[in-house]
């Protein structure tokens, strides 16, 4: 059975961040193959970060409705919504490992879709956190 793959905001930015370099190539990469095996995942959170960011927070930021549009390609994947019990959750997970409030928010959407594996850029990597690896694809 083939790995479920949460993918974190800055994946899937670098992915479409035509001036990020190396790590355009590689996350690209990596989004291939997810489209390609179908088993990549996100949150309503993730979808929501991607808009923001990549019409504001890359060098060349893209218009709203190119945002909009990857947004909507993007939501075919499994999404998985979070609720204000997710939040509280979040909260306890943050103290409990030690690690940032959003990203507490995102083991907590990856654990709600049941991955296996968290892609993502944060510094966690190599972390195994309540059944969930983390994985930097850009180590």
């Amino acid at each position: 059975m083939a790995e479920r793959i949460f993918v974190d905001t800055n994946v899937l930015l670098y992915g479409h961040d035509r001036d990020a370099g190396e790590k355009h190539a590689i996350a690209e990469h990596v989004l291939r193959l997810l489209w390609q095996d179908k088993n990549g995942l996100l949150s309503t959170q993730v979808l929501q970060e991607l808009y923001v960011h990549f019409t504001k927070a890359v060098e060349t930021p893209a218009s709203r409705r190119s945002a909009r549009e990857l947004v909507e390609v993007y939501s075919v994947w499994p999404v998985t919504v979070l609720d204000p019990a997710d939040i509280i959750a979040a909260c306890d997970h943050a103290d409990r490992h030690q690690v940032g409030f959003w990203d507490a928010m995102i083991l907590i959407a990856a654990k709600k879709s049941r991955a296996d594996v968290l892609l993502s850029e944060n510094p966690y990597h190599g972390w195994h956190i309540s059944g969930l690896e983390i994985r930097n694809p850009f180590v």
